[in-house]
């Protein structure tokens, strides 16, 4: 497998001077198994991985929503793929409140808020509505008929209107997405379960414990907000076993500085971490 980062912030797009080394851009992640194309999250770092999908069409990706906040969306109507005939995009998503995945991304593609409509896009599209625990088999596009699979685990974190977490499993190597989940006073059981023994961990590293805490930063406490801390996140990794930890979600207050900060006091209690910066890619 291949991972690739498109976008590694949280909240809102950071473009500027003091954010340019980890980038601006929100929640996208990349994964190759194999041939088989899977995308986590849409934020507006989708669009320049829409940008490098151009030369590989026609194609076909599969996106996997953690949820539908505005960070991890923003970047759909503007993924140059969806836009042409002979692609076909697999969109999968849970209800998060009374909406389902498909009609969230019509809404905000609507008019007055944009001037094309979902239901003008080229490529051919199927929604997918996931429950907890479900378990999706995908056929190995670099291996058509041999009955190999890419293997992608559900389970719910913490968040606000709900999120998901997924580990993809191929080639057997596994890499977890857990993005936008708040910790509680003892390890996520979830979590750790869905976790347990992979190869890398992408978890949600929103604040420092001094920021979660409202003792330094902005805005007071950040209790019920949705997000961790990177010593949260050191602790899932032990608990599960995992052998390679990346902080995500970066707050969009945080410049390059204040990441490296973070990344080096997560580094003195999980030697193997790393913090995710635009345009990092690894292979298992």
């Amino acid at each position: 497998m291949r991972v690739t980062f498109w976008g590694v912030r949280g909240s809102i797009p950071t473009p500027g001077a003091e954010t340019v080394a980890f980038g601006g851009n929100t929640s996208c992640v990349e994964v190759r198994a194999g041939k088989t194309i899977l995308i986590f999250d849409g934020g507006t770092g989708l669009r320049l991985l829409g940008k490098k999908l151009a030369a590989e069409m026609p194609l076909q990706a599969h996106i996997f929503f953690s949820h539908v906040h505005w960070d991890h969306i923003q970047g759909f109507p503007f993924f140059d793929p969806a836009f042409v005939a002979g692609n076909t995009i697999h969109l999968y998503g849970g209800n998060n409140v009374s909406r389902t995945l498909e009609e969230t991304l019509a809404g905000q593609m609507d008019h007055p808020s944009f001037p094309v409509h979902l239901s003008d896009m080229g490529a051919k599209m199927t929604f997918n509505d996931m429950v907890e625990g479900q378990v999706l088999e995908l056929p190995a596009e670099d291996t058509p008929g041999d009955g190999k699979v890419v293997r992608i685990r559900t389970a719910h974190g913490n968040h606000p209107n709900g999120v998901w977490a997924f580990r993809v499993e191929h080639g057997g190597h596994s890499v977890v997405y857990a993005t936008d989940t708040e910790h509680y006073a003892v390890v996520d059981a979830r979590l750790s379960k869905l976790a347990k023994g992979a190869d890398v961990l992408i978890h949600d590293a929103q604040y420092t414990p001094e920021e979660y805490a409202g003792t330094a930063g902005r805005g007071g406490p950040k209790t019920g907000w949705g997000h961790s801390t990177f010593e949260e996140a050191v602790k899932l990794a032990t608990a599960a076993g995992v052998k390679r930890l990346i902080l995500f979600h970066h707050d969009p207050m945080q410049t390059d500085a204040d990441v490296r900060n973070k990344e080096a006091r997560a580094k003195a209690i999980f030697p193997n971490v790393v913090a995710a910066y635009e345009g990092m890619t690894f292979e298992l």
